[in-house]
């Protein structure tokens, strides 16, 4: 039941949405789940209320309210597809509510953590340079770990020091990068060619366009990176599992902690929301407190009267 649908609704997501492959993945799956619940219907149109509350209530108590809010997305945009192309003509999730879910604090380091992190890669790791330039990279522009795997070097620009990134949705945005991380990249990029070389002496077409390439000269996956980040964190004594968001949220975090403005924080983060973003500010009540008894007045004639 719903086989064509559910084909036309990925098709869309890939082809006119741009979504990411995890993404599509991910929706699809949850749409499956769904229909498969429902059963036997012959007309998607005919779904309503009583049929998303049935698969709602069977996935409490298996499914944590993250899995279920986000199952619940995945349906209200299949919803939508239909309702787009003449299937539904009304909304099933309509006074269905999303669960509520806890608040989520994100994992960053602290600044002296960040360059502990930095600086781990050394001469007795053999891609060290790839991995101090990718880390540095990271921190430098805050990208997903998606978007840095899939970075090409055509987008990297050195003259005017900013790297193009195309992140959920195929959105397009431009981030700038330091000096230290350019530093880096020019190290990588020496043994860069000596992988892509090597893969063309053996006969294989080279990975020539992938900014970061693993042992095989072809481009590395997200997983390996995750891998390669929680070693280094491990290898530095961090007590928090080191992992590519984990850079991200640092990123934000730290740039917010040196006074940047909000919106300019998500547009280099890619976030669609400024909803999305705030979730960091709530980390920096600290910073702002200590700013707050440097700058407010009264502060300071709290101050005052306590040293009288």
């Amino acid at each position: 039941m719903g086989a064509d649908e559910l084909t036309a609704f990925i098709n869309w997501l890939t082809v006119e949405k741009g979504y990411s492959p995890h993404t599509v993945s991910g929706y699809h799956r949850d749409v499956r789940e769904f229909l498969e619940t429902v059963g036997p219907v012959t007309d998607l149109g005919q779904i309503g209320g009583q049929e998303v509350q049935r698969f709602v209530a069977s996935l409490y108590g298996t499914n944590a309210s993250a899995s279920v809010a986000r199952k619940l997305s995945a349906l209200r945009t299949f919803f939508r597809f239909l309702s787009r192309v003449g299937i539904l003509d009304h909304d099933p999730l309509a006074g269905i509510a999303n669960p509520r879910l806890a608040r989520y604090i994100p994992t960053f380091l602290t600044v002296d953590e960040v360059f502990t992190l930095l600086e781990e890669p050394g001469p007795q790791d053999r891609f060290g340079d790839r991995d101090r330039a990718l880390m540095e990279l990271m921190y430098s522009t805050g990208m997903r770990v998606s978007e840095i795997v899939s970075r090409n070097m055509a987008d990297l620009d050195f003259e005017s020091m900013v790297v193009t990134v195309r992140g959920k949705g195929n959105k397009e945005r431009i981030v700038p990068f330091g000096n230290a991380a350019a530093e880096a990249l020019g190290r990588w990029f020496k043994q860069r060619e000596g992988l892509i070389m090597g893969r063309l002496s053996r006969g294989q077409a080279a990975e020539k366009e992938a900014l970061f390439l693993n042992s095989r000269g072809t481009r590395l996956t997200a997983r390996s990176v995750e891998r390669i980040i929680r070693g280094y964190g491990e290898r530095a004594g961090i007590a928090t599992t080191v992992t590519p968001h984990a850079l991200r949220h640092s990123f934000a975090t730290h740039l917010l902690e040196m006074g940047a403005d909000l919106r300019v924080v998500q547009e280099l983060l890619g976030h669609v929301s400024l909803s999305t973003t705030q979730k960091y500010t709530h980390i920096n009540m600290d910073h702002l407190n200590r700013v707050y008894d440097q700058a407010h007045p009264l502060a300071s004639r709290k101050t005052d009267n306590n040293q009288s």
